[in-house]
């Protein structure tokens, strides 16, 4: 049995305590730990002084500036032992340099796994347990190869066949597979979520067309992926032929509603008849467009209730779009006045009344309308327009109406009300 590795580190790092070597590398390591803290703490400052009011961004560097401290100092010091080797030993640059490699691996795998999920500014109790137990695993993966134990723990799990089908594989071969499998699908997730954030940040296109590129991008890396991992693991493609036929046949009729509301998706994406933020109604349903994902909409309406609309009913059914050109939105109020109105003294005061309304458009000006003569008075019309119809329109439908009657009940204007009459007959008395 081989010496272990530590123990031989060990051995030779005692024969240069007391020597100029051992100095020379302890200064070595200071120098560069000081230098990769301070490069660090400037990016991190300049990242910050750009954005300190998003937790996005906020996430982003810090987790990014965890990485690159010990990403320098690794750097550091894999040159300084190549330029201090060459004159003397450097056992105890040799001792820091897989632990300061493992540090940053899992620093950087904890960068990559919250920039793809955790995009929000929020770790969840699953993604720190995931965080807690792969860094548990990277240092376990020190432990065994200081000690010598590695070599022996790979021998042993490749010596242990689990049987599939009519073949046997190794323990070693299928955690190798799933290993590969995970880490290809993060790093596209990974890649597609950075290629998600500079699409939505480009200035001259649309909306729609940015969430069509990153729905996209996403799909074709997780493909990617995918097919890398399996040519990973060893398997042969053309064998996916067979299952891909049968996969289009069960879509084309087991999933038809599924299929046409994701396929529905894209097309609300690219005709852009519909964008986030939009006012719009469809069947039952009315609210403003706060989602627009590949197989379903979601509605939040006035009353903050959120509805799930499928993308084929958006396509298939008549939709009112109030944001489509024109985000301006008419309403109207209906009145009756009495006969005894002076209507040329009192339209015009109405028509100011509403204007005094803080969200009804002052271009177009709102305005009063004759509508007809009624059998109780003058029947009148009070149309305003506002722009933000997201914000509810019970709001200022109800301000209206109060500085109306307020105008109103100034100039004494009577507002009649149908009046019923109730005649009484007495049945004559019954002859005793």
């Amino acid at each position: 049995m081989s010496t272990p590795l530590l123990a031989s580190l060990l051995s030779d790092l005692s024969k240069d305590l007391g020597q100029p070597d051992f100095y020379w590398q302890v200064g070595v390591v200071v120098l560069c730990f000081g230098l990769a803290w301070v490069l660090s703490r400037a990016l991190r400052r300049s990242f910050t002084a750009k954005d300190t009011d998003s937790d996005v961004v906020k996430l982003g560097v810090e987790s990014f500036t965890r990485v690159l401290s010990p990403t320098l100092a690794l750097i550091f010091i894999l040159i300084a032992k190549m330029i201090l080797g060459k004159w003397q030993h450097t056992h105890l640059l040799s001792l820091l340099f897989p632990i300061i490699g493992s540090l940053a691996l899992i620093r950087f795998a904890f960068y990559v796994v919250r920039q793809t999920f955790a995009r929000d500014g929020y770790i969840g109790n699953f993604l720190a347990a995931f965080e807690k137990l792969f860094a548990g695993l990277v240092w376990l993966g020190v432990v065994l190869h200081f000690t010598g134990l590695g070599l022996e723990l790979f021998t042993a799990l490749d010596e242990v066949s689990v049987p599939l089908g009519k073949n046997k594989v190794s323990l070693l071969t299928i955690l190798q597979a799933v290993a590969s499998v995970v880490v290809t699908l993060v790093v596209a997730m990974w890649a597609s979520a950075a290629l998600e954030k500079r699409l939505m940040q480009l200035p001259d296109a649309h909306s729609s067309l940015k969430v069509v590129l990153s729905r996209v991008s996403r799909a074709v890396f997780i493909l990617l992926a995918i097919l890398i991992s399996l040519t990973l693991v060893g398997i042969d493609l053309t064998v996916l032929s067979v299952f891909g036929g049968a996969l289009g046949v069960g879509l084309g009729f087991g999933l038809q509603k599924i299929t046409s509301s994701y396929v529905s998706g894209f097309i609300i994406l690219l005709d852009r008849s519909m964008s986030i933020g939009d006012m719009i109604t469809v069947d039952k349903y009315s609210g403003r467009v706060t989602q627009i994902n590949t197989r379903y909409t979601v509605l939040q309406g006035t009353d903050g209730g959120e509805a799930v609309i499928p993308n084929e009913m958006l396509v298939s059914s008549p939709v009112q779009n109030y944001s489509l050109s024109d985000r301006t939105v008419a309403m109207w109020t209906d009145m009756t006045v009495g006969y005894e109105t002076d209507l040329g003294k009192i339209m015009p005061i109405l028509g100011e009344a509403a204007a005094t309304v803080e969200r009804v458009c002052k271009d177009p000006a709102p305005a009063a309308y004759l509508l007809k003569f009624g059998a109780d008075g003058f029947e009148l019309r009070v149309g305003f327009w506002i722009a933000d119809p997201e914000n509810g329109r019970s709001s200022v439908m109800s301000a209206v109406n109060l500085a109306l009657w307020q105008v109103l009940q100034e100039h004494q204007v009577n507002l009649p009300y149908g009046q019923r009459v109730v005649t009484l007959i007495n049945s004559p008395a019954k002859e005793t």
